[in-house]
């Protein structure tokens, strides 16, 4: 029986109050895209803001850390595991709504985005209906709510450029509440979205395209990922933000560290901001790359790399 500090057994209260799934002691290696990480005392799925609401009544009243999971592909989940709830949004929180449909390329149309569509998907649909301004989407293998909490990009779009505002639960009270695209004040792979929130929702207005044209930019963007990243290893996509007027790819590269391995992990030789996997490979390994690699750009180029994958957990502060 796992128990806060309290002495309450929440894993049995989340179990009886949520109608979506749980596992106990769930492994979530399988759940990221790196596939490395310990396991969650509780795995939860939520398909409703009602469990939303009701995870967030027993993290509060039990003093139980949570984390989303989405996609897993932005995170790095320490080998140790998380001591508390995984949250991964069901499909009753997917879906995209056309509001208003546009009357013209200059009028764009208002679309409502499911928080746990996943961005891939979502560009498929958006190119079906001849809406722009998403199909970076393509080559984001993260959620939409994902997406709003970092202002996610590739190939010159990201979020900041459609969104409009964005729905979210806070975990703090169970409130729920809209954020404009302003509040949010949307930088590089950042917003000023608050910590303790979920997007359930956003809005986007996107611009009535030619859809095969459409398909043939997102068909480029596909290919371009193929020929440029290792989108057939196990990798959490860009590990550090691209510092300012610079590419932490180049960086890497210029230090002669593609291939640099410790233990089951290994940095990309297709793309030097890209850390791979093999079976066996532990988070340890993962994060003691990371951290050489902060250290050689610092030591050389006087930059300082910030990760853009989360990292879940503790790591070994001396590493």
């Amino acid at each position: 029986m796992s128990t806060s500090s309290t002495g309450t057994d929440w894993i049995g209260l989340l179990e009886t109050a949520l109608n979506g799934e749980t596992t106990r002691a769930a492994p979530l290696a399988d759940r990221t895209t790196l596939k490395v990480g310990g396991s969650a005392a509780l795995l939860a799925r939520a398909e409703s803001v009602d469990d939303l609401r009701a995870i967030a009544d027993v993290c509060r009243g039990h003093a139980v850390p949570w984390l989303i999971i989405g996609r897993g592909s932005n995170m790095l989940v320490a080998d140790e595991g998380w001591p508390g709830v995984a949250i991964v949004l069901g499909r009753g929180l997917r879906g995209v709504e056309v509001l208003t449909p546009g009357a013209a390329p200059d009028t764009p149309a208002t679309v409502q985005l499911g928080g746990a569509e996943p961005m891939p998907v979502l560009a498929v649909a958006l190119e079906r209906l001849g809406l722009g301004g998403m199909a970076f989407a393509v080559a984001i293998p993260g959620t939409v709510g994902g997406a709003v909490r970092m202002n996610a990009g590739a190939h010159g779009g990201q979020m900041a450029d459609v969104l409009v505002s964005a729905t979210v639960l806070s975990m703090t009270d169970g409130t729920t509440r809209t954020i404009s695209a302003e509040e949010l004040a949307m930088t590089y792979r950042h917003t000023a979205l608050p910590d303790d929130v979920i997007v359930l929702d956003s809005l986007v207005r996107l611009p009535l395209v030619e859809p095969e044209p459409l398909a043939a930019d997102m068909a480029e963007m596909r290919q371009w990922r193929r020929d440029h990243q290792p989108i057939n290893q196990p990798s959490c996509g860009s590990v550090f933000r691209n510092p300012p007027g610079d590419s932490a790819g180049r960086l890497i590269d210029a230090l002669g560290l593609k291939g640099h391995r410790v233990g089951g992990a290994v940095i990309s030789h297709k793309h030097a901001n890209f850390i791979t996997t093999e079976p066996g490979a532990r988070a340890a390994d993962v994060y003691a790359i990371i951290r050489h690699v902060q250290r050689e750009v610092r030591r050389e180029f006087d930059i300082v790399l910030n990760t853009e994958v989360v990292l879940i957990g503790d790591f070994d502060p001396e590493v």
